[in-house]
């Protein structure tokens, strides 16, 4: 699979009411970006944009099924499920275009050509969801154990890699009159640990490398704001992805650590890169799971 894949899915077209695509405020099929969509809450997230009526192209390393790796501390490089084919075929049969591209946040070319290949495809992107983030190994170390090199390779793929991807969709953006630009964060870029590492806390690398993310959507807000640009952090809360699952079924933990599903923070990102009342949150972070369940976005799952 290569980042000149054509689009595919259904060619149905229909309107999309909201204050921000364009100077009217109805488009045609709005544009949807979304990173590290092979599974979990960025695979969610593109259904529920594909549901909600948008075509949507989205990125991610594994292409085809049965590749997928977890390569986190605690995956040791076990398969797990996902690929940017079978969320193309699943959002496809919701009625979108997909345009399924490989890419790794530690290779901005890649993030500079799924951009491009984007915009050359459909001539806009209206929006951008950052979900992609670092799975690799390093997110829960203690500081003692860990290597510089460890918390560069974070920061480069966690917020440079990010800086990346904006800077690349900003022009499309702006000559459209504006967009939504939505990174899912975490609560460790909040907060601090109230354990250490091994017993309920994260590593140091990790929350730095989020922290830093963390800070683009006010920048954004503040400097293009008046330009249609809106910026908002979702913190996605917990949720029991595709890899925390098989990762808890062999370790002997399942049903031990109950979360979302990855639906419901995505069924926030559909709403927050719809609604006109969103704008009011420019700049801000919300909890993705408090407004699904306080907007009824999304069957109550406790």
């Amino acid at each position: 699979m290569n980042n000149d894949i054509t689009a595919s899915g259904s060619t149905g077209t229909t309107k999309t009411e909201n204050g921000l695509f364009g100077q009217g405020g109805v488009v045609d099929r709005p544009i949807a970006l979304v990173t590290g969509a092979s599974r979990g809450i960025g695979k969610a997230c593109v259904l529920a944009l594909a549901g909600a009526g948008f075509d949507v192209a989205f990125t991610a390393r594994t292409a085809t099924e049965g590749e997928g790796r977890d390569d986190s501390d605690a995956g040791g490089g076990a398969p797990v499920e996902g690929s940017l084919e079978r969320t193309a075929t699943e959002a496809a049969a919701r009625g979108a275009l997909v345009l399924p591209l490989v890419a790794d946040l530690t290779d901005f070319g890649s993030l500079e050509a799924a951009v491009a290949t984007t915009v050359e495809q459909w001539q806009r992107i209206d929006v951008l969801v950052l979900n992609a983030v670092h799975t690799g190994a390093g997110s829960m170390l203690r500081i003692t154990e860990t290597p510089v090199d460890v918390l560069q390779t974070k920061l480069t793929a966690n917020v440079a890699a990010q800086l990346v991807l904006v800077r690349a969709a900003l022009p499309a953006m702006l000559a459209a009159g504006g967009g939504r630009i939505i990174g899912i964060t975490s609560y460790a870029a909040t907060h601090e640990p109230t354990a250490p590492v091994g017993q309920g806390g994260w590593g140091y690398a990790y929350a730095a490398s989020k922290a830093a993310f963390h800070r683009l959507a006010g920048h954004l807000a503040v400097e293009l704001g008046d330009q249609g640009v809106v910026a908002i952090n979702v913190d996605p809360g917990h949720v029991m992805t595709e890899r925390m699952a098989a990762n808890a079924r062999r370790l002997g933990l399942e049903g031990r650590y109950e979360g979302a599903p990855p639906s419901a923070p995505a069924a926030a990102v559909a709403w927050l890169a719809t609604a006109a009342e969103a704008v009011e949150l420019n700049g801000l972070t919300v909890n993705g799971l408090k407004i699904a369940l306080e907007r009824g976005l999304h069957p109550d799952w406790r």
